[in-house]
C-alpha cells in the first residue's frame, strides 16, 4: 500500500502514531499486502495480453487518451511490484528490518532499503494520480478540439516532472539533516503529508469536474448535428458518462481509506498520550483502516484495467502479430449485414475510408481519432451507428 508513514517509519524517533501502526501484526499486514498485489498484478497484466479469439486490428497510431489510460496500468503495475518487494523483505528478513530502529546504527542498508522501496511505491502511484489527472484534461480538450498526439510530451513532463519534483521535495524536509537524526514535530513532517496527498486529492476534487464537462461537449456536440437530441445520443452520451463514474467509483474506493487513516493517525498525534483508553476506538479505526488500505490500493491495477477495458478473457494468444505501420494502407473488416465494423474497435478503420473518401486534412483525421478514442477504447456498449454518428459530425465540424 501506498501512505506517507511508510517514509515516516525509517526514522528512528518516528511519531507515536507511525510506530502503532506499523506495528499492529506486521507479518499478517505484509502479508495481506503481498496477496493484493500480486493478485492484482497477475490479474492487470493478464487483462492487457492478447487474447484468442480477437481478430487482429490494424490500428493507427494510438490517441493520447489511449497512451494515458496504458501509463496509468503500467504505474500501477510498477507500484504494485514495490509493495510485493518491500513486504517480502519485510516478512522473511526481520533482523534486517529490526535495525531500521537503531537510533545511531552503522549499518545504512536497512535505512536505504526503508527509503528506497518507500520512495518507489510513493514515486509510481503519484505518477498514477498525475495521470489519471491528465486523462481528464485530455478528454476535456478532446471534446474542445484542443488535444493532439503532440500533447502527450507536455503530459509526460508535467506528470513525471510534478511526481518527482513532489517526492524529492517532500522526503528532503522530512529527513533533514538524515535519516538517522530526523526533527521530531508535526511541522517537520506535514509538508511531506501535503506533497503525497496534494495529487490525490487533486484527482478527487477537479476530475469529476471535468469529466462533467467533458459529457456536457459530447452531449453538445452529438445534438448540434441535427438539432434534435434522440435514443442514440442520449444512449452515447450515458455511455460516456457511466464509463467515468466508473473510473472515479473505483479511484475512490482505493483511496478513501487513505485519507480516513491520515486523518485519524493526525489526529492521535495531536494528544498528549495516544494510548489512553479514551482514544481505544479511534485506534482501532486507524488499525482497521490501515488494514484495508493494503487490501484496496493494490487492488487499484486490475480494478481499473476493468474500468478501461472490460474483462478481456483468459485465454492469452501467444502468437505474434505484425501491426500495420501507420503509414501504410489501412482495410476494413465489414459487416455482412449493415456493412459496418463488427465492432467498436474496428471504427477506426472505418474512419480511414471515410477521410480518404473525402479527403479531410490530417489535422481533423487526428482530432477525430482523438475524440473517438473516448468513446471506443475498452468500451464494446455503445452502438456502432452511434460512434458513427458522432464521427460524421466531428468531421463537418472539422471541416
Amino acid at each position: 500500500m501506498a501512505s506517507p508513514r511508510l517514509e515516516t517509519y525509517c526514522c528512528p524517533n518516528r511519531d507515536a502514531a507511525t510506530q502503532l501502526v506499523l506495528t499492529f501484526q506486521p507479518e499478517v499486514f505484509c502479508g495481506v499486502c503481498i496477496g493484493s498485489a500480486s493478485v492484482s498484478l497477475l490479474l492487470s497484466i493478464l487483462q492487457l495480453l492478447p487474447k484468442q479469439g480477437q481478430s487482429p486490428q490494424k490500428m493507427p497510431k494510438a490517441s493520447s487518451s489511449t497512451t494515458i489510460l496504458l501509463l496509468i496500468s503500467v504505474c500501477d503495475i510498477l507500484g504494485g511490484l514495490g509493495i510485493i518487494f518491500r513486504s517480502t523483505v519485510w516478512i522473511g528478513f526481520p533482523d534486517f528490518i529490526a535495525n531500521i530502529s537503531v537510533v545511531n546504527g552503522t549499518d545504512v542498508w536497512p535505512s536505504a532499503f526503508c527509503v528506497g522501496s518507500a520512495m518507489w511505491i510513493q514515486l509510481l502511484y503519484s505518477a498514477g494520480f498525475w495521470w489519471l489527472f491528465c486523462y481528464a484534461v485530455d478528454s476535456y480538450l478532446v471534446v474542445r478540439r484542443s488535444a493532439g498526439l503532440s500533447t502527450i510530451v507536455l503530459y509526460h513532463m508535467m506528470t513525471w516532472g510534478l511526481a518527482i519534483l513532489l517526492c524529492v521535495e517532500g522526503i528532503a524536509m522530512l529527513y533533514y539533516p538524515s535519516v538517522a537524526s530526523c526533527e521530531n514535530g508535526l511541522q517537520h513532517a506535514i509538508p511531506h503529508y501535503i506533497t503525497t496527498y496534494a495529487p490525490l486529492l487533486l484527482v478527487l476534487v477537479v476530475n469529476p469536474i471535468l469529466f462533467r464537462r467533458t459529457v456536457t461537449g459530447v452531449a453538445s456536440l452529438l445534438k448540434g448535428r441535427q438539432g434534435i437530441y434522440t435514443e442514440n445520443e442520449r444512449r452515447v452520451g450515458m455511455e460516456i458518462q457511466i464509463r467515468f463514474f466508473k473510473i472515479m467509483l473505483v479511484f475512490i474506493i482505493c483511496w478513501l481509506p487513505n485519507v480516513i487513516n491520515e486523518s485519524l493517525l493526525f489526529y492521535l498525534e495531536m494528544q498528549p498520550d495516544i494510548n489512553g483508553s479514551p482514544l481505544k476506538n479511534v485506534r482501532n479505526a486507524a488499525m482497521i483502516t490501515w488494514i484495508i488500505m493494503g487490501v484496496l490500493n493494490p487492488m487499484q491495477g486490475f480494478l481499473f484495467t476493468l474500468t478501461f477495458y472490460g474483462w478481456t478473457g483468459w485465454k492469452l494468444s501467444l502468437k505474434w502479430q505484425k501491426r500495420e505501420i501507420p503509414w501504410e494502407s489501412m482495410s476494413t473488416s465489414a459487416d455482412a449485414d449493415n456493412g459496418y465494423p463488427s465492432a467498436i474497435g474496428s471504427s477506426v478503420n472505418y474512419q480511414s475510408n471515410i477521410h480518404d473518401s473525402k479527403k479531410t486534412t490530417a489535422a481533423s483525421s487526428q482530432q477525430t481519432d482523438e475524440a473517438l478514442s473516448i468513446l471506443s477504447e475498452g468500451n464494446t456498449t455503445i452502438p456502432v451507428a452511434c460512434v458513427l454518428e458522432l464521427f460524421l459530425l466531428c468531421s463537418k465540424t472539422e471541416g
